[in-house]
């Protein structure tokens, strides 16, 4: 269609999900090396490199109109942006650019799109540390296995992922194929280095799994030292069995592909332009290089019947029949092997645990790193008022972090008149009668008959006289029954000349439930305020919580935990 050429692929990554970012840096990479290009990429989350820079992003990108609209371009991330004003040679539309608006973008206004710096240093974090973390991703370990797994592995190491993951994923139905083992009999085996990623190697180490004893493989006892090789082994060739047994074309079929006259013309092309290098027909560099190209030939003319493991276990089957290997030559091999990597990094200590956590905290601090900051307990009132204030949405509440929007200020009057209004102060005016209007198209919105719905108004026009007495003798109850509590004295009052008002609470408390109430301190609410986010700071211990994450929101860091106060007394001072 519209889309211009281009080279895709999908890549299936598990649980492992450093070859994401992995995948990430060669596409930067690329199109580094190549200026020309642009590269996008997406996982089951959409647009995860977004996701990973949400704390950065602008305010209109959203998952509804992000389609289209990364890439990276020259070895740097793009944001293609919505339109700014008329006038311009190209407009992005406001849902999502089609591919080729993008790229027309990209390569005539890439500086307006270049991601801004703070998405850019989130993500160049996350891919920090490659190349050299290729190599530390992998781990290499003694397996005891036969020798048909040994050969295969030696002509497709990769094929080591999709055995892992079949054995790391079986069920009842696949370990049925794996009581008398057809293609990978125990009889043969060998000791022998597999190369795995450490992901990989987990999910082998960990599964615990004992064999079926109709199968022949057989463990020597937790004490021996090769103990974990033939563990190792064992659950590897599960892994090999049960793609094979998911293989329900014969590899000879193949043979049919690769003999017909558009095999041929390829055949021929590749000749002329020395594919073969000279080696001779029949050798078996000659063989090597022909099932490359035969395989190359296969996937290129038929598509994928099913799922991956039916593929991979196509091409064991075919590698077995095609390869020939000496099992002496592989035991010689194994007489010298080189040692295993350490798998200590299986084991996490506290202390190490403590220092990742400790290194994570301080990269998300790096903005801040030594410089002290003033903790001002009137901006942490005020800003957790400006967050009660705001208005949410149904995409959540929205946090009063950002700089430029105006300070939010808080009538205490205001409120208090109309709090007093709707609980029906003594000497408040009668309610309004929009109120009184909503609550009777509330109540009676459901009524069908029109004499009995006229009738009900009536009534209803009466109901709030009645309606506001009871809630005031309903509150006057309440104060009476908090009268003979200690609730008064947990709130921090202001400072004025009434400091026997508790006396006066307590000496009330006996008299009869007709008596007038005394005239209550008033409460000073920013002291409250802090005093309870302290506390549920202090209860925190150190973790994520509400009054960690509120205040985070909104830009406001409290102090480590040791510097905190917790009590009135001392948040007084």
């Amino acid at each position: 269609g519209d889309t211009p050429a281009h080279m895709g692929g999908t890549t299936l990554f598990g649980d492992n999900v450093e070859d994401e970012w992995f995948i990430v840096y060669l596409l930067r990479e690329i199109t580094r090396e190549f200026p020309g290009l642009a590269a996008s990429v997406q996982d089951n989350d959409g647009e995860f490199l977004l996701i990973e820079a949400a704390d950065f992003l602008p305010k209109w990108l959203n998952p509804e109109n992000s389609d289209n609209r990364v890439f990276f371009y020259k070895g740097e991330l793009h944001i293609i942006p919505l339109p700014e004003t008329e006038g311009k040679e190209w407009e992005p539309p406001a849902s999502s650019p089609t591919i080729s608006e993008a790229l027309t973008f990209l390569s005539t206004r890439s500086e307006e799109s270049l991601a801004a710096a703070p998405i850019r240093t989130a993500l160049d974090k996350r891919i920090s540390g490659y190349p050299e973390k290729i190599q530390a991703s992998f781990h290499r370990a003694h397996c005891y296995v036969p020798a048909g797994i040994v050969a295969v592995l030696k002509q497709r190491p990769s094929l080591v992922a999709a055995a892992v993951q079949a054995f790391y994923l079986r069920d009842p139905v696949d370990l049925r194929a794996c009581r008398i083992f057809k293609t990978f009999p125990p009889e043969e085996r060998v000791m022998t280095v597999v190369t795995f990623t450490k992901c990989l190697y987990a999910q082998l180490m960990q599964q615990k799994f004992v064999p079926d004893r109709r199968s022949g493989y057989t463990l020597p006892p937790p004490t021996d030292p090769q103990y974990k090789a033939h563990e190792l082994g064992m659950k590897l060739a599960h892994g090999f069995e049960i793609l094979c047994s998911k293989c329900k074309v014969s590899p000879d079929s193949k043979a049919s592909v690769s003999s017909g006259p558009l095999w041929e013309r390829f055949l021929s092309s590749l000749k002329e332009k020395n594919y073969f290098k000279g080696e001779l027909e029949g050798s078996a560099k000659y063989k090597e290089l022909l099932y490359m190209a035969e395989d190359y030939f296969q996937r290129s003319i038929t598509k994928p019947e099913s799922s991956s493991e039916l593929s991979s276990g196509d091409e064991i089957l075919t590698l077995l029949q095609t390869t020939t290997f000496d099992l002496k030559e592989f035991e010689k091999e194994a007489a010298c092997l080189p040692p295993e990597d350490d798998d200590s990094w299986l084991d996490i200590s506290l202390d190490e645990l403590d220092q990742m956590l400790k290194e994570t905290r301080n990269q998300s601090h790096t903005s801040s790193n030594e410089e002290e900051q003033k903790y001002d307990l009137e901006a942490v009132a005020e800003s957790m008022k400006a967050f009660v204030s705001k208005v949410s949405t149904h995409e959540g509440a929205e946090m009063p972090w950002s700089s430029d929007e105006a300070h939010v200020t808080f009538d205490v009057d205001s409120f208090t008149n109309a709090l007093d209004r709707i609980l029906g102060g003594e000497d408040s005016e009668e309610l309004d009668s929009d109120d009184l209007d909503e609550e009777e198209e509330l109540e009676f919105s459901d009524e069908d008959d029109e004499d009995l719905d006229i009738e009900n108004q009536r009534q209803a026009q009466k109901a709030p006289n009645k309606d506001t007495g009871s809630l005031r003798s309903i509150m006057k109850e309440m104060d009476r029954e908090l009268a003979h509590t200690t609730v008064g004295r947990s709130f921090t009052t202001q400072k004025k000349a009434v400091g026997s008002a508790k006396a006066t609470v307590s000496q009330k408390a006996g008299h009869d439930s007709e008596a007038e109430d005394p005239e209550l301190t008033p409460i000073d609410v920013d002291m409250n305020l802090m005093d309870n986010i302290l506390e549920s700071y202090n209860a925190q211990a150190g973790l994520a919580g509400p009054a960690s994450n509120i205040l985070r929101s909104m830009g406001v860091h409290l102090p480590d935990n040791a510097d905190c106060v917790g009590s009135n007394k001392e948040v007084e001072k």
